[in-house]
This record gives C-alpha cells, structure tokens and sequence, in this order.
C-alpha cells in the first residue's frame, strides 16, 4: 500500500547527496589497470528485444549479478571529467600528510599536541585527587603504591595498547569505532543495509587483502559472521554501544577538565568558594564551544604551542620536586608496590582503581583523532614527548605527598607547584584543560560523521574547516548539544570527583568496545597466531572490565546521569539504522519489473517531453517504485531519464577513477540510465548544480562512447575472442596497489595493432574516423551520433530534478512497539534531520518531488 504525495518546491529532499564543486577540473588516473568490461561504463541493466542496435551478447544487469561473466581487460591511464573530489587531494591512495617539508612537519607536530594530546596531557590535574578521595593515603608507602599503580596503567592502556596496536587498526588512515567496523565490513557482508553490490567490492581499496585458503580460521570466522544475523545485530550493537560512549566522553571530558584547572583557583585565593569555580567553569565551556567553529587546523596551530609549554611544564615541575622532595619515589616502577597496596587497602584499593582509570583518558581520542593526522606522527609524539613528561608529573606529584599527606585529597597538582611560578603555570593550566576539552570534541563529530554516512545516525549539517585536509569537520548541532550536556554536567555535579567516576564510565565503555572490534579484526583480517590474539583479549578486556566493575559501584554517586545520556544517544543510533534499514528493504521489494517497463514501451505510457530528468532514489539496483507514481500522477515525463543513486561504502574515500558507475536501463530508445555515484565515509562533498549538470552531460557522453567501441571490439572478434567469452570467471587477485588480476582466466588484450584497441574502450576519443568502415561500423557510427545528439538536444531543453521521498508506516496490525518506534520516533528524526536537498543549490523552479508512504 502507498500515498503519494506531490510537491513543487522540494520542500523535502532526497535520502543521497551528490555535492560538487565548481571550478574542478578532471584527473587522469596515474596508473593503467586491469578492469572489468561492463563494471565501470558498459553495463546494461535490461536489454529487451527492440533494439536492434544492441548487440545480442550485451551484458544484463539483474539480481543475480555475481553469476554474471567477468572478463578483465587491461586499460590505459583514462581521463574521467565525473571523477571529482570536492577538496583537492593528489592522489586516492596516499596520506594527506606526505611529502610535507620540515617546517609544516613542526606545524603538524604542534597541531597534533593541540588536537590529540590535550585530554590525556591535563589528567595529572584530577587522577590523584580522585584516587585519594575514594582511598585516603595513610603513609608514604600508600603514596608509592598508588604510583605504580598509576604508571602502569599509564605504560599499559595508552602506549601499549593504542599507540602500539589500537593504531595500527585504522581503515586507510581512519580511527574510531565505526571506522573498526567499517574495516571489518569490507572484509565479511557483515552489514544489515542490504545495498551492496559486486561491484563494490572492486573498488581498488576495497579490499585490502582476501582472506587466504591456507588460514581456515580465518574463512570460517568471515563464513560465521556472514551467516548469523545474530552476530550481525550483535556487531552492531557493540558499535552503537562503543560510539554512543564516544559523545558522552564528549560531554563529560570539557567539564572535567576545565572545573578542574578553574579550581586551582581556591589554592591561589582562599576566598574563592566552589561556586564560583562552577561560575567561571560555565564561562569558559561557553567561551570553548564558540571557538570550535573556527576548525581544527587553526585552533591547533594556535593552541598547539601553549600545550607544548605545558608538558615541559610538567615535566619541570616533577623533577624540582623529585630533587626537593623525595627521589625514592621512582621505586614505584617496581610493580610489586601495587600488590602491596591492595593487601594494605584491599576494598578502598579496588575502589580507587576508577580515579586511577583517569590517567589513561583521552587515549581513545588519539584513535578517533587519527584522520586528523597521520598515525607516525602520533606515536612519535606520544613516546618521545607526551609520556616521558606525564611519567615526570606524577613522579613529581608523589615525591611532594610524601612529605604533604594532608594535600593528597586537595587539589595535589597545584600544591605541588613552586610558590613563585604558580599563577603562570595556573594560566597555563586552564589554558591545557580548554585545549583538552577539544580532543574529544573533534573525535565525537569524527564518529558521528562516520556513522551518519553508513547509515547509524541521522543527517546533519557537516562545515568542514580545511581546504586541504578533509578529515577536519565541525558540526553545528553536535557543538551547542554537547556544550548543553557539559553545562548540566557541571552544575549539577559540582564536585571533580563525582564527574571522574562518570569520567570513568564513559571511557572505559569506548575502551572495551575498541578491544572487541580490535580482537575481530585481529582474527578476520591480520589473521595472526591464535595465541598473540588470546593473549591481548583476555589482558586487556580483563585489565578494563576490573576498572569498570570499580566505576559502576559508585554508579549512585550521581554518574549515572552519563549512562542515561549514553543509552539515549544508543537508542537513537539503533532506530535510525533500523528504520532506515526496513525503509530500503520495503523499496527493494517494491521496485518496478522490468516486463512492465518492457510491455509499457519506450514512452513510458505518457508523454516524452523534451529534456534531461535526474531522478534520485536509494535503491542501488532496479527501477524505483517511486518512478510509476512519476509517470502515472505527471501529464508527461522527460524524454531522458537517469536514475541518481548516492551510495556509500565502507571506505574511507573511493578514487576518482572508481567514484562513478553508469548503466543503461532497457533497451537504447528508453533513454533510461542508472548513475551510482559510490562515495566513502570520508569523502566531501560540495555541490553546484550547474557544474553538476555539465560534468554529468560530459559523463554519459563518454559512456555511451565507450559503449560504442565495446561493441565494435566485440563484432570484431575473431572465434579466439568467442571462445573467451565461454570462460568462466573463477577466482581474482587483488594487488596491494588495487590491480586486479585473473588467475586463469583469458585476456581480451589482442587488439593492440589495431586503431580500435583496447586501451581506447577506458577514454573518451571518438572511433577514428579515417579507418574504413564496414556498413556495420558505418551504422554503428550513426546510431552513436544519433544519441549523442539526442542527449545535447535534451541537455539544451534544461534539467530538472525529481526527487523521490520516501517514508515508512507500521501497519495497523503491528505490534505497539513497533507502531511507536516507526510512526513516532523514527519518523520525528526524519523530520528533523538535515534533508539531501539543503546539499543541492537548485532553483525551486527546477525541483520536482513525489513522496511515497510504504506500510511496513
């Protein structure tokens, strides 16, 4: 059952985004590579019997795709003007952060220090004063106990852990909770959106390496994933899970930082009561927000200094006080300290292991952070500068408790600092812990970049702030809802402690999720030895699951307003998925057959007027039910139609040269084509419709080009060619450069004498046209003029845009769960969410729109 709805001025849009930029002019690919002959340009989706010009041999596109024949072909390097990236980055395979100089090497460095370390570098303000609190000191050995027991989880969960393996994880240069599942998706059909195609798996970067015969472990834990939608739904719901924890860390990370850098304040000035540490906190997160708008690569560079300072104030601070107060204290590398103050503590020890948690925050950040900068430069600064300056501060925090115990529980950083440096190092100080409150805050629009375009949260508006870094995002919505959450985060709980046990929660959940998907992708993907993987769930997922079960128990000291704030954010990321997921699933079913299209004829039943119509529609394979409400509810219906899908892939960014994937929809004077524009999840898109419309003019004409000469090159095949084509396609390898070869499998590649060669079927030249011709090259040349022209004509008639909405409706008979989260909550965040069409600079004019309601 459906409604349709008709609308004039586009007043909601689209489900896909197509965002182009002015100005951008083609890139030739720099390498020539093995393809397949109808999967980049010669695909036909139907070939019905009216076309006399088609050959009888043509390629079908149909459910049943994966058993189609595959031949590989070699081409040269080609020229595609539909191969735009919307910001200008040279080369699809290689890191933003190659070949820079010396000088933008110092600036990247200072920006990683402003963006990454901010969070993980102010964590000496509060992990004493936190771990005190809940476990009182009550000598010298208790200080070095709680030392240790710090400096390892310091060694363990940062550096060995994220810098040394989390790291290395990330999906072409990637980092989060999305993009391990994104990595684990390119490598197992493991996603529940069911709009995947062969095809995308021949992106060059799809796959990095096929799971080899000989590590059956390897095939039966892929075949295993495949087959259970409950380890499916499961995956999810770790994924969900671990990134709704990401925006709480987000909300939670700016208020624990700045209320503790502000209340440094009441050891300067006696007079200064708690309340105005939250008045003055509260005008900095304000003051904090308002900057994030100004990007990544700007706040970095200009922060990125003043935290510099501030780790070698650290580490000048701990080492005047090791040498003033008590050197004895390095004894707390011996970790037998730690088994000693749990005998002495045993309960209260347990219960300090969440303050202890703290010293590790904002090791998921230099994850999540990772699309920022490169994972080299990470490591070297987190080993050669950040930990050795966090080892000396907490040394040197130790070495003044053992001779202050009275200042374990009040504010110990600052007390520790020299009388005569302690307003600068103050300054200082707030100044790291805004610059820490950012950390998280670009890691939580990362990830919900990321899981927006796969599909797991709703769309909102995306600004990116670099021209030449695209990784670098500022979402505006996310920025004032995650300032509202730290607002009443702080006042709320006014004391430091009680946000370091939520501070807890919310990092161990990401912590723990991280090891899962990390422990999947150790299995699938590296496929290393049983032992090394056992070895690292069971140590860290253990290690992790001690510190929380210690957070939880303090769960009733009011953190438990961070668990609601991250179940609602779960529930929100679960129904989106879901009812995006049923939305698709019901247009699949739903979609046109290609016998009707074939018995109601080339017009369509209606009138072909003259002009281009793009029509955009999720549905990556078929003709969209939305289509018969186009041609049945309009007097007439554009004498061209093209069927815009926008899809996304789970990879970072798709190259230029594999972006754009054309066929044609039944037989040649249907005038129906299908544009599957394929985009990663770090992709950026910007768009005018002006120069969208040329570049996909120039597109198709190529195409249909490129048609031609395939024909050619087929009718001219001699019977060593025919006997090709009854060779089954068996297996492919995929090199690491994203060459495809075929093992066993002929080559259509004898033709490199000839005028008409292979290489000319991948560019845009014309068919020579001084090579004589037969009457049924001399026909063919016709026909393909023929359209050509009918295409500019169309062209010149103008373009206009259909847009076609769908929605979804539970029936009457469902269950009243279902009619809850469908008609009410999943539709009110359709409605509120950014619609496609606030990406399309289109006239209203130009904008026509049906809607469809499917009861599900």
């Amino acid at each position: 059952m459906a409604e349709e709805v008709i609308s004039g001025s586009g007043s909601s849009g689209r489900e896909g985004e197509i965002n182009i930029r002015v100005g951008l002019t083609s890139r030739d690919s720099l390498d020539s590579r093995w393809v397949f002959p109808g999967e980049d340009d010669f695909e036909i989706e139907d070939n019905g019997d009216g076309d006399d010009d088609l050959p009888h041999r043509a390629a079908v596109d149909s459910e049943d795709e994966d058993n189609q024949e595959h031949r590989l072909i070699r081409t040269e390097p080609r020229v595609d003007s539909f191969d735009v990236e919307a910001l200008e980055v040279h080369g699809a395979h290689r890191s933003d952060y190659e070949d820079l100089g010396i000088a933008r090497r110092i600036i990247h460095a200072f920006q990683t220090l402003g963006v990454v370390f901010g969070d993980v570098g102010t964590s000496p303000l509060y992990t004493f004063s936190v771990m005190f609190s809940k476990a009182p000191i009550k000598g010298d050995e208790d200080v070095i106990g709680a030392l240790s027991l710090v400096l390892y989880t310091l060694l363990l969960v940062p550096l060995v852990k994220y810098v040394l393996i989390v790291l290395w994880a990330n999906n072409d240069g990637e980092g989060g909770t999305f993009a391990l599942y994104s990595l684990i998706c390119r490598h197992a059909k493991v996603s529940l959106l069911p709009n995947q195609l062969p095809s995308d798996t021949r992106i060059s970067n799809f796959i990095l390496k096929l799971p080899s015969p000989e590590l059956e472990r390897s095939l039966k834990i892929k075949e295993r994933l495949e087959a259970s939608l409950t380890l499916k739904k499961l995956l999810l719901v770790l994924v969900l899970a671990g990134t709704s924890m990401v925006i709480a860390d987000g909300v939670v990370t700016p208020a624990m930082s700045v209320m503790s850098a502000v209340g440094g304040l009441k050891v300067g000035v006696a007079a200064i009561e708690q309340d105005e540490v939250v008045m003055i906190s509260v005008t900095f997160l304000v003051i904090l927000f308002s900057v994030q708008k100004f990007g990544t690569s700007q706040v970095g560079l200009a922060v990125g200094p003043a935290l510099f300072i501030w780790f070698c104030s650290l580490a000048g601070i701990g080492i005047y006080n090791l040498i003033k107060y008590d050197a004895s204290v390095l004894r707390a590398f011996n970790p037998v300290h730690i088994y000693l103050y749990f005998k002495r503590n045993s309960v209260n020890a347990w219960y300090a292991l969440g303050g202890c948690l703290l010293c590790a925050t904002g090791s998921e950040a230099m994850f999540a952070d990772l699309c920022y900068f490169s994972v080299r430069s990470i490591q070297l600064t987190f080993v050669f500068l950040v930990l050795p300056c966090l080892l000396l501060g907490y040394l040197g925090q130790a070495a003044y408790l053992t001779g202050n115990l009275n200042g374990a529980e009040k504010h110990p950083f600052f007390l520790s600092i020299p009388s005569g440096i302690f307003w600068p190092v103050l300054l200082i100080a707030n100044i790291a812990a805004l610059i820490a409150s950012r950390a998280m805050t670009t890691a939580t629009f990362s990830c919900i970049k990321q899981s927006s375009n796969l599909g797991c949260f709703p769309r909102l508006k995306i600004i990116h702030t670099s021209k030449r870094f695209m990784g670098q995002i500022y979402i505006p919505v996310i920025n004032w809802f995650l300032l509202v959450g730290c607002l009443v985060l702080v006042c709320s709980m006014s004391s430091i402690n009680e946000i370091g046990n939520a501070y807890g929660i919310a990092e161990l959940g990401v912590m723990m999720m991280t090891t899962i998907l990390v422990t999947i992708v150790m299995l699938l993907i590296w496929q290393l030895n049983i032992i090394i993987v056992l070895s690292f769930v069971v140590f860290f997922l253990g290690l992790e699951l001690t510190f929380f079960s210690s957070v939880l128990w303090s769960v009733t000291d009011g953190s438990w307003v961070i668990l609601v704030f991250a179940v609602i954010m779960f529930v929100i990321m679960y129904i989106w998925n879901h009812g995006s997921k049923l939305k698709y699933e019901t247009e699949v079913e739903r979609k046109l057959p290609m016998d009707l299209m074939r018995e109601i004829g080339c017009n369509l039943g209606t009138i072909r007027a003259p002009g281009i119509g793009l029509l955009y529609n999720e549905l990556a394979k078929g003709v969209p039910a939305i289509f018969g409400h186009f041609i049945t509810t309009l007097p007439a219906i554009h004498s061209m139609i093209i069927f815009v899908c926008i899809k996304y892939v789970p990879v970072p960014v798709v190259p230029q040269n594999e972006r754009f994937f054309f066929r044609r929809i039944c037989p040649k004077s249907y005038h129906l084509f299908r544009c599957i524009a394929r985009y990663g999840y770090k992709d950026v898109r910007k768009e005018n419709h002006q120069a969208f419309e040329q570049l996909l003019i120039e597109s198709l004409e190529k195409f249909i080009r490129r048609e031609a000469q395939q024909r050619q090159l087929e009718s001219d095949g001699d019977e060593d060619a025919d006997s090709e084509e009854d060779t089954s396609f068996s297996r492919v390898l995929v090199d690491p450069n994203g060459s495809v070869y075929s093992l066993g499998v002929p080559l259509l590649a004898e033709f490199r004498g000839s005028s008409n060669s292979i290489s000319e079927a991948s560019i845009s030249e014309e068919v020579n046209p001084s090579s004589p011709a037969s009457p049924l090259i001399s026909d063919a040349e016709h026909s393909l003029e023929r359209e050509l022209s009918f295409i500019r004509q169309a062209k010149e008639s103008g373009v206009v845009y259909l847009l076609g909405h769908g929605d979804i409706r539970a029936r009457k008979d469902s269950w009243f769960i279902k009619k809850l989260v469908i008609n009410y909550f999943y539709a009110f965040l359709r409605k509120n969410c950014r619609r496609g069409i606030a990406n399309l600079s289109v006239p209203h004019s130009h904008l026509i729109q049906v809607g469809m309601t499917y009861m599900v």
